[in-house]
């Protein structure tokens, strides 16, 4: 009998770019050719219904005019695919079309197809490298970046992935011009979610300049994708994996992932946060954070961007306040919220802490106020 020390202390460098730009398909190929991802030549091409004939067939034929060996990935466009099925679907069909270890992923659309090949990327061969073209405002604000994968399950969704970090993230806001209107509104809740937290000057700006980003102006919207990036960075940075600051990011997702998934995914997902966003400035308020001033803001800017600020008719509101437990920062059973002080800050609760425990009475009654 004995004690065998299995020693494997190592430091991995996880570092990776963000590139922002038009057009961004040629310099994905440029890059992979001065060894981006190494000597790979098998690239597997993830990406869903719709962006697969607006941009993803063309990467793909550049990738096999240029020699490399590359194949499309295809599912439903949707959150509704976001789910382990679609996931053993592309692994099966990845395996049949003899894909190992020896390959890439790319996903090329918004955050459904980032959050998916991402996951799929971090477990096919116990983890290949991967790559994220984000084609949407939703992507580029939030899901492409960070390293966070995910599925959803009937219970709720994102519980169930890994981290999982990207080579390099391109956003090409050529793409954005494509989005229907309600996507790119949907796009801008991601964006207001970190003014909130972390920068009133941005939130500002972003009053400022509604109407230019919602044009899809080039010299708003190339600012707004950079500083997403800054804020979301220095948050990732610090808590790679989400064991204390990072669930500042989760900024008015408590009710929103609840709503989303009690919506059936008939709201989108920014348009569920902008609803939880509203609940959470209303409970900074109860608690002496905001001021009736700063949330009024808030709740303005989120209709200048075309969101919802109220809880649609059909969602049933007990419904609702159950699946709120269904959130990952539930602790011992018990709800736990983000909250925002004043407009550009969190509060810390103790060092560290950046979620605080809330009654459920006091969930219901602002849930039945709205």
């Amino acid at each position: 009998m004995g004690i065998f020390n299995v020693a494997l202390k190592k430091v991995v460098d996880d570092s990776y770019e963000i590139e922002t730009g038009f057009r961004l398909q040629d310099k994905l190929l440029t890059d992979i050719k001065n060894g981006l991802v190494g000597k790979v030549k098998k690239f597997a091409i993830v990406t869903d219904s719709v962006v697969e004939k607006l941009y993803a067939k063309e990467i793909y034929q550049k990738f096999i005019e240029d020699g490399y060996q590359a194949d499309l990935f295809v599912f439903e466009a949707g959150e509704k695919s976001k789910v382990r099925k679609t996931k053993e679907e592309i692994e099966d069909a990845m395996l049949l079309k003899g894909y190992r270890r020896d390959c890439c992923i790319i996903a090329v659309g918004g955050g459904v197809v980032t959050d998916l090949a991402g996951f799929v990327a971090g477990t096919f061969g116990r983890g290949v490298p991967f790559i994220n073209y984000a084609t949407t405002l939703l992507a580029a604000a939030d899901a492409s970046v960070g390293g966070k994968t995910a599925v959803d399950t009937p219970l709720a969704t994102n519980l169930i992935g890994l981290f999982h970090q990207p080579k390099k993230v391109y956003i090409d806001i050529q793409t954005w011009q494509t989005l229907p209107e309600r996507q790119i509104y949907s796009g801008m809740a991601e964006t207001i979610k970190h003014a909130c937290l972390a920068d009133r000057e941005f939130f500002d700006y972003l009053d400022q300049h509604m109407e230019e980003i919602l044009n899809i102006e080039k010299e708003a919207c190339v600012h707004i994708a950079e500083k997403n990036c800054s804020i979301k960075y220095k948050v990732v940075m610090q808590d790679e994996r989400e064991s204390g600051l990072r669930e500042v990011l989760n900024l008015g997702h408590t009710v929103g992932r609840a709503i989303e998934t009690v919506s059936d995914y008939k709201l989108l997902h920014g348009e569920a946060v902008s609803i939880g966003l509203v609940a959470e400035v209303m409970l900074s308020g109860r608690l002496g954070y905001m001021t009736q001033e700063e949330q009024q803001r808030v709740i303005a800017l989120l209709k200048k961007a075309h969101l919802p600020v109220g809880i649609p008719e059909y969602i049933d509101r007990e419904a609702l306040v159950k699946k709120l437990y269904t959130d990952k920062k539930v602790r011992d059973g018990k709800l736990r919220f983000v909250v925002q002080r004043g407009i550009g800050e969190i509060v810390e609760f103790e060092e560290g802490v950046f979620a605080t425990p809330i009654a459920e009475e006091v969930a219901r009654e602002i849930i039945m106020e709205m």
